[in-house]
């Protein structure tokens, strides 16, 4: 909503706040949450709100357990699912030591710098995501099964796509947060869906990334369903791929072009923080997620694809991330990623033509392959500079060591 911290008192006064949801997450993209009273609001953005560190993943242990909240006004969203009277709301925070300085674990911060490095480099990014999840039925006790909601195909229609409603709902619920999903759909797995958005500046798109999911979790239940968000939910089925696409501003052929052959010269170091667990790498190399280091026109075979754009700015899609990846990070990489290749003028590799998963074994012995599971990422990650230069050290060793 933008607001400033005046702004956001009255309209908790005036639309009938009673909680306030302090959202951030931790080093490996779980969202997590305190909520306060609403009359606590002004002492939170004066002071913060200390919590618990020891307890979240990667924080730290229970020598130094205290860190703190402070809410940015301008993230002020309404929750649509809560009750109108007594309604709650969300901010997301940034995250301090007690004496003030900041916390080198707090992601969204490392993507903070990202923008405002790129930004003195006379560059700006915009980021549109496209996330894909599979609904499960549950069983008689609430947990979830194996059975897919429905047996549908891509872009089926009802009734053989039971999702239909689901994803309106979805839609629904994020326009009331002032986020404008562009296209839904039902994607190639039984019970696989997918939900597309308008490109926003990176951290707005990071934390309309984390949003989402905590909308489609919601809605799932609601409904006495489960979404499933991990790469590879059915072992012979497509896995869920969060297909990353870029814009860089100014744009002309050499930033593109640039910005590409970045992307491509770093994509094994970044592997292990686009495909952080081990079922990631059980969906790359299979059913359109890439196995090999490539780019090429409209090709969905390809590590990045330029798609035909009928409006708008060029825009380059990295296809190998799937939703388990934390977005600040992977979107920080991506940036640095790019601004070296356009700082150093690297050039952009032939475009790969061909279909990776239909051509023979040999045509592919010119071409880099991704890392082919999460240890070996790992290491190539931290064996690298890259890593090293553009995320806190402890940062690195939590997802390297």
């Amino acid at each position: 909503m933008n607001c400033s911290e005046k702004e956001v008192l009255q309209y908790v006064a005036e639309e009938d706040v009673k909680f306030v949801r302090l959202a951030f997450c931790d080093v490996f993209g779980r969202q997590k949450n305190i909520s306060v009273l609403a009359e606590e609001l002004p002492r939170a953005f004066q002071y913060g709100v200390a919590f618990d560190a020891s307890a979240i993943a990667g924080f730290g242990d229970e020598s130094k357990s205290d860190l703190i909240l402070h809410p940015e006004p301008e993230t002020l969203t309404p929750l649509p699912w809560r009750p109108e009277h007594g309604r709650v709301v969300r901010m997301f925070c940034h995250i301090t030591y007690p004496d003030g300085t900041s916390f080198e674990c707090d992601t969204r911060r490392i993507l903070k710098k990202a923008v405002e490095d790129a930004k003195a480099a006379g560059y700006s990014f915009e980021f549109g995501a496209e996330q894909e999840f599979y609904l499960f039925e549950l069983d008689e006790n609430g947990q979830p099964t194996n059975h897919p909601y429905d047996h549908a195909g891509y872009m089926d229609i009802a009734p053989e796509d039971r999702g239909e409603n689901i994803r309106r709902e979805i839609c629904l619920t994020l326009e009331q947060m002032g986020i404008r999903p562009e296209s839904s759909h039902h994607e190639e797995g039984p019970g696989q869906n997918e939900i597309d958005f308008r490109y926003s500046d990176a951290l707005t798109a990071a934390d309309q990334a984390m949003t989402f999911q905590t909308v489609v979790r919601t809605i799932a239940a609601r409904n006495g369903l489960y979404a499933d968000f991990s790469p590879k939910p059915i072992p012979d089925m497509p896995g869920n791929g969060f297909h990353i696409n870029v814009s860089v501003h100014p744009d002309s052929d050499a930033a593109f072009d640039g910005m590409i052959a970045g992307i491509l010269a770093r994509a094994e170091e970044m592997t292990a923080f686009l495909n952080p667990t081990e079922d990631s790498y059980r969906r790359l190399g299979l059913r359109k997620a890439p196995g090999y280091i490539s780019w090429s026109k409209e090709n969905r075979s390809q590590l990045v694809r330029v798609p035909a754009v009928t409006g708008g700015s060029r825009r380059a899609e990295l296809r190998s991330a799937d939703p388990s990846s934390n977005p600040y990070i992977a979107f920080a990489l991506l940036i640095y990623a790019a601004m070296e290749g356009i700082s150093e003028g690297k050039p952009l590799p032939e475009a790969a033509d061909i279909n990776f998963f239909r051509v023979e074994e040999a045509e592919l012995q010119g071409y880099r392959r991704l890392p082919g599971c999460l240890e070996d990422a790992k290491a190539i990650a931290a064996a690298g500079e890259f890593v090293k230069n553009h995320l806190p050290e402890k940062v690195a060793r939590i997802y390297c060591g």
